[in-house]
């Protein structure tokens, strides 16, 4: 039964990655569908480009939490059930994967950068802190929210297993540094053309008048 009991808790924690937060809080605030401005992405950065602070906030926080809540849920049901700490990180990757491709949202998601950083922080706090260091340092000095966040992903694994060894949760976490990488490819792209938007940057919406090539 233990086995089964795993299965359960992983799926139960992609259905909760699958809420995207984005385009919920969106709509609860009268604003424009995130997926319908600006990178299309339904993540906290973009959710920023509509110029409401706090729907942007309130974003960041519910699509870290969700990571975070079911990494806690399935350690704190872990003695219970009788499944061990891989079961556990496997249910902070599939709330990862939900946020990526939400089965509410036709499987359209965002790039899942805070609630890879719920994750880290519910796993291992130090880790999860020195991400988030690493993130804001990146994101700061460069104002690139993709850039800043393709440090992280590459960073995770490695200090894990250079500051705890490999673990249980070292292959969940890998795994979400690969998927951050591969959502942030045509980022990358961008980067390297010197076209990508920096944080804060507002995003013309359908409709808008084009902008004032010298303005």
């Amino acid at each position: 039964m233990t086995w089964l009991w795993s299965i359960c808790v992983v799926v139960l924690s992609y259905l909760l990655g699958s809420l995207s937060f984005a385009v919920i809080v969106s709509r609860a605030m009268g604003l424009d569908d995130p997926r319908s401005y600006g990178s299309g992405n339904p993540g906290a950065t973009n959710v920023l480009r509509s110029g409401n602070r706090a729907a942007a906030i309130a974003t960041l926080v519910l699509d870290a939490l969700k990571g975070a809540v079911a990494v806690i849920a399935a350690a704190l049901l872990s003695p219970r059930l009788g499944y061990g700490g891989a079961t556990v990180g496997l249910a902070g990757l599939a709330a990862f994967i939900g946020h990526l491709y939400p089965a509410f949202f036709r499987f359209q998601g965002g790039k899942g950068v805070a609630t890879a950083a719920g994750v880290l922080l519910a796993l291992e706090p130090r880790l999860g802190l020195l991400c988030l260091a690493a993130w804001l340092v990146v994101a700061v000095f460069t104002r690139y929210s993709s850039l800043a966040a393709l440090v992280a992903a590459v960073l995770a694994p490695l200090a894990d297993v250079v500051g705890w060894g490999s673990t249980e949760r070292t292959g969940p976490i890998a795994v979400m540094g690969l998927l951050l990488v591969w959502r942030h490819r045509a980022n990358i792209g961008k980067l390297l053309a010197g076209t990508e938007s920096r944080i804060g940057s507002r995003a013309a919406k359908p409709g808008d008048p084009p902008a004032d090539p010298g303005g």
